[in-house]
């Protein structure tokens, strides 16, 4: 327990690996809400969000917030290439049923809304909502370049001031918006104690999977994989100055799925932070929406 915020969970793949998610209210008969985060990101992204949500005076939620392989207190893969959108797709579907999950409102954040869009496709009765996180069918080559560069070549703090002062260096071009104490919690997220000395908490070798991508190429659409978000409510999440979200992938997202709802978050960059200004409220103004239409 972390002062009865939330639970952690473990719970076991198909292939063995331990992994981890955190557990964050009660149940109430409500739709949960299933976080999922970016590419090396965990499930503390979500932390202050799951507060807020969890904690409404008006229908509060039950939410999970998963480690992937290779994240946070989830373990490593012994092979990198396990590190694969339905690899972890596969992982995602297994905790949830683990904790007795039938269905739920996801929330993806980058390479969480492409496992959201895995899923629909492979499990489609587990969505009744689906809010994406900057991220699309299309994404975008040096928005993927960009991340890949600052991955590879990031700075290690020795201290959590310093880690702040990095990312601030980094990302304060895209991110004006984000106050100290948004930065703080940006930088908390991203790093773990280990014995004493700050280091990212994710596998190394998660950074192969992104070395085999060949971005002098195009890279491959996904629009199959959104067509089947086609029948679920959808919320689009777009940060102003994001490199991966382009403003004309949103616009043709909107065409395609004319239900979709979209907000593009001044300020921000990829990929919004979703505790920040007025996005938790229209986060669970949509989830409550989306839990008053018919089930499909």
């Amino acid at each position: 327990m972390a002062d009865g915020a939330y639970r952690d969970i473990f719970y076991t793949a198909q292939d063995g690996l331990r992994l981890h998610a955190r557990l964050y209210g009660q149940e109430n008969g409500g739709l949960p809400v299933v976080c999922l985060p970016g590419l090396t990101r965990n499930a503390r992204d979500f932390h202050a969000l799951a507060l807020q949500l969890a904690t409404r005076p008006r229908a509060p939620r039950k939410l999970v917030a998963f480690d992937y392989r290779g994240r946070g207190q989830s373990a490593y893969d012994p092979d990198w290439r396990r590190y694969d959108v339905a690899v972890e797709a596969a992982d995602i579907a297994a905790g949830l049923a683990a904790m007795g999950i039938e269905h739920g409102a996801f929330i993806g954040t980058s390479r969480g809304g492409l496992i959201a869009m895995a899923l629909a496709a492979s499990r489609p009765m587990l969505l009744k909502a689906v809010v994406l996180n900057d991220i699309g069918p299309v994404i975008e080559g040096d928005g993927l370049a960009q991340i890949r560069a600052y991955l590879e070549r990031a700075p290690r703090p020795e201290t959590l001031a310093e880690a702040i002062e990095i990312q601030k260096a980094i990302h304060g071009e895209a991110f004006p918006a984000l106050t100290e104490e948004d930065w703080a919690r940006f930088a908390a997220a991203i790093f773990r104690d280990d014995g004493g000395r700050l280091v990212a908490d994710f596998d190394p070798n998660l950074l192969k999977s992104l070395k085999a991508v060949d971005l002098d190429s195009p890279l491959p659409t996904l629009w199959p994989l959104f067509e089947g978000l086609g029948g679920i409510p959808l919320l689009v999440i777009r940060g102003a100055n994001s490199r991966l979200l382009s403003a004309a992938t949103l616009a043709q997202m909107a065409a395609r799925h004319p239900a979709m709802e979209a907000i593009t978050v001044e300020g921000q960059g990829h990929a919004p932070l979703l505790e920040t200004g007025s996005l938790p409220s229209r986060i669970a103004a949509f989830i409550d929406k989306a839990e008053r239409q018919p089930s499909r």
